[in-house]
């Protein structure tokens, strides 16, 4: 009768806590993981178990070749804020539950569409995406299962998934040029009469390449806000990538003679290049025709 009763009293006292929303240990602690790959924010969040002298991935602990949640606890998180690709296949933006079958050959990794998914509410028809890692063997010993990125570029990235002595890694990567273009269009749309973005926006598309008609109408609106020696370098610039010398040379002077009366400390990084650009705009101006001899005069 008294071990009932303290059981009771434990259990009464541990609902009590947790309605109480006390912040207290856990075993297998929550953990959250960010990394910016070029355009994209990727987060995981999930619940770290360690081994505590276990073996993972044996039938009594992390069954092998059986559906895993990738954690401990609830279900691990994965959010991209654009698309990517994970081992070359597409995983569109939003939010999955990482799951993944463990073995000594292939790890399989599987984004989940139901975000409380558990082992044994798993169903396969619900994946988002599945591809096949192949599990190498880490140099040290990892006592905490560990999620993590590395090898970052501008536009890739691994993403390793790291216990005892095993180690997977995941290639992803992120179509940096569609997503920053994508968003330039959508900033411009959101500060349609902002002169800084319209600068900004046109400036990307010059860097590009890209819709240098549509830029040149931005830059222009820009100058109409606020005439400043860079949104009128901008546009010269624009208009050289079009051909049009002529009109890009009076407007790259006028940006060096606004600098030079700016007062303003940054222009020292723009003189050097506003000053080329006017060399190679003059150089590339079409001389003026020579007058024939005699045109003009009236016969005597």
């Amino acid at each position: 009768m008294h071990k009932l009763s303290l059981t009771a009293a434990t259990i009464c006292l541990a609902a009590q806590l947790t309605t109480a929303q006390i912040k207290l240990p856990s075993p297998s602690p929550g953990a959250s993981v960010m990394q910016t790959v070029g355009t994209t924010d990727i987060t995981v969040t999930y619940s770290r178990p360690s081994l505590k002298g276990r073996q993972p991935f044996t039938d009594s602990f992390v069954p092998v070749g059986k559906v895993w949640r990738t954690g401990a606890n609830g279900a691990t998180m994965f959010t991209t804020s654009t698309d990517l690709m994970v081992n070359g296949k597409t995983l569109a933006a939003g939010s999955y539950a990482i799951m993944s079958i463990p073995s000594q050959e292939s790890y399989t990794l599987i984004f989940n569409k139901n975000k409380s998914v558990t082992e044994q509410t798993y169903k396969q028809e619900e994946d988002a995406l599945r591809v096949q890692l192949t599990p190498a063997e880490n140099s040290e010993k990892i006592e905490t299962f560990t999620i993590g990125f590395s090898d970052v570029t501008d536009s890739t990235a691994k993403m390793n998934f790291m216990w005892a002595n095993a180690k997977a890694a995941a290639d992803l990567k992120v179509d940096v040029n569609t997503n920053a273009a994508a968003n330039v269009d959508k900033a411009v749309v959101e500060k349609p009469d902002d002169a800084a973005v319209l600068q900004a926006a046109a400036s990307y598309n010059l860097s590009k390449g890209r819709n240098l008609d549509q830029s040149l109408s931005w830059i222009d609106k820009s100058i109409a806000k606020q005439e400043t020696y860079r949104n009128l370098f901008v546009k010269s610039q624009i208009l050289a990538k079009m051909g049009k010398y002529t009109d890009a040379l009076p407007i790259a002077q006028k940006a060096l003679t606004m600098g030079q009366s700016s007062n303003d400390a940054a222009f020292s990084f723009f003189k050097d290049g506003i000053e080329k650009s006017i060399a190679e705009y003059t150089a590339k101006v079409p001389a003026m025709p020579a007058m024939k001899a005699g045109k003009g005069k009236k016969k005597a």
